[in-house]
Order: C-alpha cells, then sequence, then structure tokens
C-alpha cells in the first residue's frame, strides 16, 4: 500500500488524532482488522514510537502521544484485532489462541511508518502488550525501522502464588490448547479500573465498553497463548535494540478502595517482572517508579513526570 492509498479518517480521540483501518487476513473467526492511530509532531520528524496497549484495553492515553510530539517523535498506537477500534461483532473480543497472531498487524502498522518517512521507531508496549512487543523485536532482530525497545510494566510472568504456577498454571494452558473458548475467573484486581476512571476514582475517560471496568472470566485460549510465549522470556530472549523497562515499586493487593489502589501495581508482580527483565540478554535497562500504578502513564501527576523524564533522558543518552 502506498502513502497516496492510506485513508486515514478523524479519530474518536479528537484534534490531530486520525486512524487507519489494517485490513488482514481472515482468521478462525472470519473477518479480521487492526487499527493504527497517529498522530504528527508538529515539525517533520524521521522518528517514530510504535505503541501497544495490554489486555482489556486500547489506545486512550492522549498526553503520552503528546508527550512524545513535544519531543520530536510521531506517535502511532495500534488497536489489535478483537481489541477497541478493532472489534467485530462477530468476534469474541481480545479472543487470541497465539500472540504471533499479532505479528501481522505490528509488522504491516511499522511498514506503514516507514512508507510515512520514518528510520527510527520505538517499539513501546504496556502490560500484554510489552510481552508482546519483547517477543516481536526478539523474532525480528534485524528490523530495520525498530531502534529500541520500552516496556511500561510488561506480562512476563502471571501473578499468583508459586504452587499455583507450577501445579495448576501448566494444566490450565494445556486445557485452554484442547479447550480454548472454555472460561476460567480471571482474578484481576476490581479497583484497579475504578482507581483510574472519572466516573469513579480516577482522572481518565476511556470507553468502559472497550476497557471494561470487570472482566470476571477470561477464556483459556488466552492463558494458553500468554503461558506459551513467557516461555521464551523465562529463558532469556535475546533483545538486540536498547530496552528500558519500567515497572511500579510494589504490587498490592487491595480488598477495599484505598491509596494502595492508586499508589502501587494491582495487577502484575513487580518482582517478576525485575527478575525476568534482567534475565533478557541485551542492553536492558530495568528501572523502578516510585508510586507507579499498573499503566504507568496513568499514574498520578508527579508520578507520570518521573516516568517521561526518565524515559526522554533514557532515548537522550542512547541517541534514539
Amino acid at each position: 500500500m502506498t502513502t497516496a492509498q492510506l485513508k486515514y479518517q478523524p479519530d474518536i480521540l479528537g484534534s490531530g488524532y486520525e486512524q487507519l483501518t489494517i485490513n488482514l487476513p481472515d482468521d478462525y473467526e472470519g473477518k479480521v482488522t487492526a487499527t493504527l492511530v497517529r498522530k504528527k509532531a508538529s515539525q517533520t520528524t524521521n522518528k517514530a514510537v510504535l505503541y501497544i496497549h495490554g489486555f482489556i484495553d486500547y489506545f486512550f492515553q492522549t498526553e503520552m502521544a503528546e508527550q512524545f510530539n513535544q519531543h520530536g517523535y510521531d506517535f502511532y498506537a495500534l488497536d489489535l484485532r478483537k481489541y477497541g477500534r478493532s472489534y467485530l461483532p462477530h468476534q469474541k473480543y481480545y479472543y487470541v489462541l497465539n500472540l504471533n497472531e499479532y505479528d501481522a498487524e505490528i509488522t504491516q502498522a511499522l511498514e506503514i511508518i516507514g512508507q510515512e518517512g520514518h528510520n527510527s521507531v520505538l517499539l513501546s508496549g504496556h502490560s500484554t502488550g510489552g510481552l508482546i512487543t519483547t517477543l516481536y523485536a526478539a523474532h525480528y532482530p534485524n528490523h530495520p525501522l525498530i531502534k529500541a525497545l520500552w516496556c511500561n510494566s510488561p506480562f512476563y510472568d502471571f501473578n499468583m502464588p508459586a504452587w499455583k504456577k507450577k501445579l495448576a498454571l501448566p494444566r490450565l494452558a494445556a486445557l485452554g490448547r484442547h479447550l480454548p473458548k472454555l472460561k476460567f475467573p480471571s482474578e484481576l484486581n476490581k479497583w484497579y479500573v475504578p482507581s483510574l476512571h472519572q466516573k469513579f476514582h480516577g482522572e481518565w475517560n476511556f470507553d468502559l465498553n472497550w476497557k471494561k471496568d470487570s472482566y470476571p472470566f477470561a477464556y483459556l485460549s488466552f492463558v494458553h497463548a500468554i503461558f506459551e510465549a513467557q516461555k521464551e522470556i523465562h529463558a532469556g530472549a535475546q533483545v538486540n535494540v536498547p530496552t528500558l523497562i519500567m515497572h511500579s515499586h510494589k504490587t498490592s493487593y487491595p480488598k477495599k478502595f484505598n491509596r494502595d489502589a492508586q499508589t502501587t501495581d494491582v495487577i502484575l508482580e513487580v518482582k517478576d517482572i525485575v527478575k525476568y527483565g534482567n534475565k533478557l540478554q541485551g542492553d536492558v535497562n530495568v528501572m523502578t517508579i516510585q508510586n507507579g500504578l499498573h499503566d504507568l502513564v496513568l499514574s498520578a501527576p508527579d508520578v507520570r513526570t518521573k516516568v517521561y523524564a526518565s524515559l526522554f533522558q533514557w532515548l537522550e543518552q542512547k541517541e534514539i
């Protein structure tokens, strides 16, 4: 597809935001699309960022996009197939059998970014998106555009007791291969989305159909897909570009809404992120963000200031 054939439309996020539908080969549920959102910097630049959201999520973090624009990057984000803008009525939300399915839209998005005049891309992902982007960087070590990787609380391991990881998780993952549509309790902390959304206790406005405030059951296909992908991380995947992995200082498990719900990671165990981030082979920097939420760029204003200052200082040091 040439740049002349790219038909961007105005995006739901308003002024300066545009979206492009990426048509992909049909899969086991039928028609498949992904959505590329962009916001260009005020000055022409050859640098860009491509951001991949997490599970039960989509791109809405406008402050992050504008921070990149202000630092001289054109900003792009993907809503993966079956998420957010890309969800189609015949699909099951977030349904996936293998995380490598997402390679198709990431590859097409990078091709488009290259066609639009960029030769340096920061690949970025949050949570499940952090796992996906880490593996993409590892699987495509000589990609001509990817110059660095930034992971925001990447999903490098399941947050569960050691006995459960050892005994129950492998069995659940195996069951997910054979019965992918079977549902299993997600055990996601119920205070996470309420800590974020304006409707409840938070600062942010987003579509609660696309980023749900409650998701009690997950498909076993997801457990299987994540479990298989994490094996590569646990073995110490090789990443050939400078990599920055950020995480909160602490994980908590609030049973009621309290300060921990707004100052810690209530989704993943940060010790796992540190452990497996440090197992990655390459130029990897694992960084703690005090009082960070699971999605660090949705933390309190002073915490976000620290996130962006640290990120752009690191990018400057790496000359990216």
